[in-house]
């Protein structure tokens, strides 16, 4: 752990799901690492809540998968769309080759605190809270170190990551190029209770109107997706007007006057789709959300996240413990060589989604068919098929095995 007054080698910028990742992960090299977090706790909204089978199986790798798992957590293991009343059943998790053949529901703010309490284990890994980061130190060309809020200057001895979200320091100073690739969707999110708990999570699409409904046991966690920037006029209708149009796409949903008296239940998550065209400069790397912000669709977003903290890890730590520096050009680019193709690939599929799927749907224009699509079909009638989208699902394109040593 780094002392006060000394240089870590690396400043992680961001307490997420990858920077608490890699910060362990460098840390389990022998790497000194500083993860500065801004909050005073990891307790969010809008953080997602859903551990893929290849995170677990990253954890299987290092051995904290049973701990994990000893922790409290709903599991998930197929998913289904209701289209019209017509319920398919359209993926299955079960049969996946992995030690966790599901997806493990646990609040983002859960894991996290397990990241926490496991990447302790290392007496290289340290953690600061209520560590806001307001910019960053140059010097010659050359990302050294941080500043923190009031005046705080951090130095880094060989690099700077940058891990905190879509809203990155990177992101707001423009200091690696954005591209927006656009989203037509933005998605109110709420919960509603239920009798008894399911394994599965569910679209349901009817009408015009479609709510993602994610099984947490004993309540559903809802996203109603609606058009991008109309919050406000769905607020303006009412929430009588919002209950029925929820109504209306997922009926087997009970109690909703209950669930919803009024809108301060429900939260608004602003959706973008983007990435950075290049993710590194000399003395700064981004991966994670600050290098490619993600859509709901799939609830990939963390695991793509993790991906990177591995690759980041497997990539950088042997040149981090004998190098002076890490040359940008020579090694940093690894990293985003090594992940952008399944960035590219994941972005692809969800911008297909929204342009083929969720922008007609909530446009009103054309008119949905009422005759479900084939494939649904063809995935309801065949269990074997329905084992493709659970790889899809549960293991993303290109996941990572650990490969960085072990100090």
């Amino acid at each position: 752990m780094a002392k006060a007054g000394e240089r870590p080698d690396v400043i992680v910028v961001g307490g997420g799901p990858a920077g608490m990742m890699a910060g362990m992960l460098l840390a389990r090299s022998g790497i000194s690492t500083l993860v500065l977090e801004k909050h005073g706790d990891f307790f969010r909204d809008f953080r997602g809540d859903t551990v893929h089978p290849s995170t677990m199986e990253l954890l299987s790798e290092l051995g904290m998968l049973d701990r994990f798992l000893a922790r409290p957590h709903h599991r998930l293991n197929g998913a289904e769309i209701s289209w019209e009343g017509q319920l398919f059943k359209v993926a299955d998790l079960s049969h996946l080759p992995t030690p966790a053949p599901f997806i493990a529901m646990m609040p983002q703010w859960d894991f996290l605190d397990f990241l926490r309490d496991e990447a302790a284990a290392f007496p290289a890994f340290s953690l600061r809270m209520k560590a806001p980061v307001t910019g960053f130190i140059e010097e010659d060309g050359r990302i050294t170190g941080v500043t923190l809020s009031p005046g705080e200057d951090l130095r880094a001895g060989k690099l700077v990551l940058a891990c905190d979200g879509r809203d990155s320091l990177v992101r707001r100073q423009a200091l690696l190029p954005l591209e927006d690739l656009g989203a037509p969707i933005d998605v109110f999110w709420f919960a509603v209770p239920k009798p008894r708990a399911g394994h599965a999570v569910r679209g349901a699409i009817r009408g015009n109107h479609m709510v993602v409904q994610i099984d947490r046991g004993d309540y559903w966690q809802c996203a109603y997706v609606i058009a991008k920037g109309s919050a406000e006029a769905v607020r303006a209708r009412g929430i009588g007007a919002f209950r029925e149009e929820v109504r209306a796409s997922a009926p087997q949903l009970e109690n909703l006057e209950t669930a919803l008296p009024d809108f301060s239940p429900v939260k608004l998550l602003s959706v973008s789709l983007d990435r950075l065209t290049r993710w590194y400069r000399p003395g700064l790397l981004a991966i994670g959300d600050a290098a490619h912000a993600m859509s709901p669709v799939g609830g990939v977003g963390i695991n793509l996240a993790i991906q990177d903290a591995v690759a980041t890890a497997n990539l950088l730590a042997e040149p981090l413990t004998s190098a002076g520096h890490v040359n940008a050009d020579d090694t940093l680019h690894r990293v985003q060589t090594r992940r952008m193709l399944p960035t590219r690939v994941i972005q692809a599929g969800q911008r297909a989604a929204h342009e083929s799927l969720l922008r007609p749907l909530i446009s009103g224009e054309p008119e949905q068919h009422t005759q479900p699509p084939a494939f649904l079909k063809l995935l309801n009638r065949f269990a074997m098929l329905r084992r493709l989208p659970a790889r899809a699902i549960g293991f993303g394109f290109r996941r990572e095995h650990l490969t960085a040593p072990k100090a």
